[in-house]
């Protein structure tokens, strides 16, 4: 019976932000993911390589929605991605012909070692999904695909949200870097 109550939770939802605070998140958002996409489909496209992932769309949420979250933060951004694409490739070159291993290994291990890192950062899961269930585009990058489009990607989305996300008097952001 105390297991089913802890289904009934203890609060309540919160508060709608301020307009103005999702004015702010949804430029960062449009800004931080155009530019990804240019980036893609300008520049590297022609190049069979792949800049921009599912997991980014995540990424957004957190560090243009939920600044003050430590999900939010550069750390866990930058390192929840890297950690969990290299985990996502080896997962994948590992178990080739068992996608279903590989993508639950993948996902798994990639959230036990963002834990031991305290890099924690949620889209990391879908990253390293994305290196085992993504198309023969981004199994053919191997390991490149933490570089580009992971790190680069990220990098590019943490540029954007620090300087949109501070140029509101009452934004702040980071929270931490390390």
């Amino acid at each position: 019976m105390n297991y089913l109550k802890k289904m009934k939770g203890v609060g309540k939802s919160p508060a709608r932000p301020p307009a103005i605070e999702i004015l702010w998140s949804w430029l960062g958002a449009f800004l931080g993911i155009s530019a990804v996409s240019y980036a893609h489909y300008n520049l590297l496209d022609k190049n069979d390589l792949v800049m921009i992932i599912g997991s980014f769309g995540a990424s957004a949420v957190l560090i243009y929605g939920a600044i003050k979250s430590p999900l939010a933060q550069p750390r866990n951004l930058i390192g929840g991605h890297i950690i969990s694409a290299i985990i996502g490739v080896f997962c994948y070159q590992a178990f080739p012909e068992l996608t279903w291993l590989a993508a639950a290994l993948a996902v798994s291990t990639a959230i036990a070692v963002m834990l031991l890192t305290s890099t924690l950062h949620p889209p990391g899961g879908a990253t390293a999904l994305i290196a085992v269930i993504g198309s023969d585009k981004i199994h053919a990058l191997g390991y490149l695909y933490t570089l580009i489009p992971v790190g680069l990607g990220a990098f590019i989305m943490l540029i954007v949200a620090l300087l949109i996300n501070n140029l509101s008097k009452n934004r702040r952001y980071p929270e931490f870097w390390f």
